[in-house]
């Protein structure tokens, strides 16, 4: 079977983006463009993926840690045909070669197995669009006998050519060992004073080599990125097509148009999820979950009939069946509730394991903490488990009942069914059954009188 390597082309640098960040660089689905197109290069098994670098190199290279991609250098842009040259050498004779774009993010990897596959040793594969408004684009020029002859560039094209609907989408497919041998026959000869990769189709036609033509399902799935518009109506594709396949799979979205998806989102049946809701990273939703508006779920698992009222921040966790979470909840990495939890308005977690039932409802902060089976914290709770230096431990016990206002002091372990008085500060251990009363003795003064403003 052929090697495939693709060549990735990303050393522009989007000056109509109006950033000192490089264009590749910028998002989609809280993905930078250049790693959704690295990750599909690695949906088709690729062989090797090379990344054309050069407008912000440093930039790129560190915010695309990737042991699979040989970065080649493009110190001057003069032009595609250019730039996959510098990534030549690194691809072996024996390869097929697919050119893809960093500022391209959304073709699909059915799109290119479909290019691919009409790759042979004397054939080479174009991807073309046909477009209501072609201009911009290289035209794709035929004979009458339907077959491509060449492509002309915008700038280069003729009154009547202008009118030629079906475009270059930039993308192909072709032998290594006859790029080899094209690419340094280029001419920068054109309007642009560059050396255009477009121009070895009408070497190939001249050399009889069969220029095949693949089409996207979508004209979104090849649409590059200039500008902020244009990348802002990237991501409302995407962001639609994500609301299609969850109401296809068993989820009611209040409003598909205000739900995003910024990374892989599996669910279950029976799911509901109201507005501005926004998923991050690998989340999984199981059966009967139901999300309130303006909830933020990140790199978590959600259990059957679990519930997130408004506004919850949820990061790393895992939640069990029917746990009820929230409103104004934030649960950090670490935190794992077992079914039927409750943790309330106003409650923050981290590294905090909650047993069966146990509701903590109520304006707490519960860290570092392992909790039983049962137990009910008191509104305005607080583990005290940062020293300063370090973080300690506090271990509750099943049924345990923490009175409002507590502060435990860690490393701190209370035994099951001991009860906290109101207002404690627990320092010490506390046995199984014990009741432990932590404060101040009130004292009333009598004749009290308030201090008067000052004139």
């Amino acid at each position: 079977m052929t090697p495939l390597h693709v060549i990735i082309l990303a050393a522009g640098q989007g000056s109509r983006m109006k950033s000192s960040l490089p264009k590749v660089l910028h998002c989609v689905a809280g993905k930078p463009m250049l790693h959704h197109v690295a990750d599909t290069a690695r949906t088709l098994g690729a062989a090797g993926i090379h990344g054309v670098i050069g407008h912000g190199a440093d930039q790129v290279r560190a915010i695309t840690p990737a042991d699979d991609i040989q970065w080649a250098l493009q110190e001057e842009q003069l032009g595609t045909g250019h730039a996959v040259a510098q990534a030549l050498p690194n691809v072996p004779d024996d390869a097929n070669v697919l050119v893809l774009y960093g500022d391209v993010p959304l073709t699909s990897a059915k799109t290119l197995e479909r290019l691919i596959g009409q790759v042979g040793e004397r054939s080479l594969a174009l991807l073309t669009v046909t477009l209501e408004d072609p201009h911009g684009y290289g035209r794709i020029i035929r004979d009458q006998g339907d077959k491509v002859l060449a492509i002309v560039e915008q700038k280069d094209a003729s009154e009547h050519q202008h009118r030629i609907t079906e475009v270059n989408t930039g993308i192909l497919a072709v032998p290594a060992r006859l790029l080899k041998d094209w690419l340094p026959k280029l001419s920068n000869n054109n309007a642009q004073g560059e050396y255009y990769l477009t121009d070895i189709i009408a070497m190939a036609v001249t050399n009889g080599v069969a220029v095949n033509v693949a089409q996207p399902d979508n004209e979104f799935e090849v649409q590059g990125v200039n500008n902020r518009l244009q990348l802002a109506e990237l991501e409302r594709w995407y962001q639609r097509r994500q609301a299609d396949r969850l109401m296809t799979e068993g989820a009611t979205l209040a409003d598909p148009a205000r739900v995003d998806v910024r990374g892989n989102l599996q669910i279950g049946n029976d799911i509901l999820i109201d507005v501005n809701v926004v998923f991050e990273g690998d989340v999984t939703l199981g059966n009967n979950v139901s999300i309130g508006p303006g909830c933020v779920i990140r790199n978590t698992v959600i259990g059957d009939g679990a519930v997130i009222e408004a506004h919850s921040l949820i990061d790393g966790a895992e939640v069990g069946n029917n746990a009820k979470i929230g409103p104004f909840a934030r649960l950090r990495p670490g935190t794992r509730l077992a079914a039927d939890t409750k943790i309330g308005n106003f409650v923050e977690t981290k590294k905090a394991v909650v047993g069966e039932g146990s509701k903590i409802n109520h304006l707490s902060y519960v860290g570092d903490a392992t909790l039983g089976r049962h137990v009910n914290v008191g509104a305005g709770t607080i583990t005290c488990n940062y020293d300063g230096v370090n973080k300690h431990q506090t271990v509750i016990g099943d049924e345990v009942f923490v009175g409002s206002n507590t502060s435990l002091v860690a490393p701190v372990t209370v035994d099951s069914n001991a009860t906290i008085g109101a207002g404690s500060t627990i320092t010490r251990p506390i046995e199984a059954g014990e009741l432990a009363v932590a404060r101040g003795r009130q004292r009333n003064v009598q004749n009290w009188q308030r201090p008067e403003k000052k004139a």
